[in-house]
């Protein structure tokens, strides 16, 4: 309830603004996020992650400032993360107690699966829009802007089979035999619960008779603060290339 309400406090305060500009539309957009998670350091954890897919969508609101220059507010529905298959470095700090006394315990253990990691946000971007019209009806945009984005459900999916090294190379096994990794684990405590960052895009616009707005954008977001909590884990940010359409009534 608390994030229906928060969600609902940002819409109204976007909807008194717009409505003192002259020029105003809303609407929704949806499309697809393409994330991944960037890697900074050297924390093998971190490292190796690639592109997912997953879904965005959200609320638009457009005003203008002149015949050329908009602001554009957004609150979406962010799909982020990313995807690592095969090899896998974990920190070996949380699992001391199992090994037996007198293991010399290096700070990573490896196996072998593949993980994704699903992270949703609610994200509000306040963008600054620049249209160069061309033909009739149409014009050509590009867009760019901060975004805050609060952290709605981390979770990480993994896979497979495999038996836990002491090293990279997996030569020296710690069990007697492997074991599965397939598992649903939420992750969310061990995810920070803000970010900030910037987001930007390029599309085309068509203007209908009615003075409604079809817009086509490709773009992409990048968060400035590392989502994990404890560095043990590495250190990730935040990133997605994203493809939406929207539909925006004119008020």
């Amino acid at each position: 309830m608390k994030r229906i309400f928060f969600c609902l406090l940002i819409l109204l305060t976007l909807g008194k603004f717009c409505y003192a500009q002259q020029s105003v539309r809303l609407g929704l957009k949806g499309g697809i996020s393409i994330p991944n998670l960037k890697a900074s350091g050297d924390n093998p954890v971190s490292q190796g992650w690639s592109s997912g897919l997953g879904p965005y969508f959200g609320a638009i609101a457009e005003f203008g400032l002149s015949d050329h220059f908009l602001i554009q507010a957004e609150l979406n529905y962010s799909s982020q993360g990313g995807k690592k298959n095969g090899l896998q470095a974990i920190a070996s700090e949380p699992f001391v107690a199992y090994f037996p006394p007198g293991t010399h315990v290096p700070p990573y253990i490896y196996a072998v699966y593949d993980n994704k990691a699903n992270l949703t946000y609610l994200e509000l971007p306040i963008l600054l829009k620049v249209d160069f019209p061309f033909a009739d009806k149409f014009a050509f945009f590009v867009d760019a802007g901060p975004y805050a984005g609060y952290l709605l459900s981390a979770k990480s999916v993994t896979k497979g089979t495999s038996n836990i090294y002491f090293d990279e190379g997996l030569t020296q096994p710690f069990l007697p035999a492997p074991v599965s990794f397939d598992a649903t684990t939420d992750i969310k405590s061990e995810i920070k619960k803000f970010n900030f960052g910037i987001q930007g895009g390029i599309g085309v616009s068509i203007l209908f008779a009615n003075e409604s707005k079809l817009q086509f954008s490709v773009g992409g977001n990048y968060g400035f603060i590392p989502i994990q909590k404890d560095e043990a884990n590495g250190k990730n940010n935040t990133g997605a290339a994203t493809v939406t359409l929207g539909y925006m009534i004119i008020l």
